[in-house]
């Protein structure tokens, strides 16, 4: 299933970079900046959410500060291939995964976990990895420090 290419003029371009800096910023500074009317502006975003170039306004949270100071990479393989879209969903309804990715080569899946503690990461191994969910081997990786900081405003924007 291949995505379908939407088509982006300058202004479009130019808007994106703003709204992924900083979502919350008024049309009207949007407009202002672009060289748009603040209604052109509304109507640009609305098109751009419609179309999925917008996927999401959201907030970058801190784990740590909300309790789960433990980030873990957890690398996922599976007996069988027929069992990873139900895995799948299965992560989609935890709330410790902060992101999960099917990736090639012998591992099937890339997780990224934030969990309050180890006995937590524990009762999610019991609950997610179990033999029942068709998981053949998991490797997990603790991590120590930081290094750099998932930031949306720095990733690149394909163009």
């Amino acid at each position: 299933m291949a995505t379908e290419t939407v088509t982006l003029d300058a202004f479009d371009h130019h808007l994106l970079e703003l709204v992924r800096r900083d979502t919350l910023q008024p049309a009207r500074i949007l407009a202002k900046t672009v060289g748009l009317s603040e209604s052109a502006v509304l109507r640009r975003l609305r098109r751009l959410r419609a179309e999925g170039v917008i996927v999401a306004d959201v907030a970058v949270l801190d784990p740590a500060r909300l309790g789960a100071a433990i980030t873990l990479h957890v690398l996922v393989e599976m007996e069988r291939e027929r069992a990873m879209a139900a895995f799948a969903e299965v992560l989609r309804e935890r709330p410790e995964v902060l992101g999960a990715w099917q990736v090639t080569g012998r591992t099937d899946f890339l997780l990224t976990l934030a969990v309050p503690s180890m006995e937590a990461y524990d009762a999610f191994i019991r609950d997610v990895l179990s033999d029942e969910r068709q998981v053949r081997t998991f490797q997990t990786l603790v991590t120590l420090r930081e290094v750099v900081r998932f930031d949306p405003r720095r990733a690149p924007l394909a163009f």
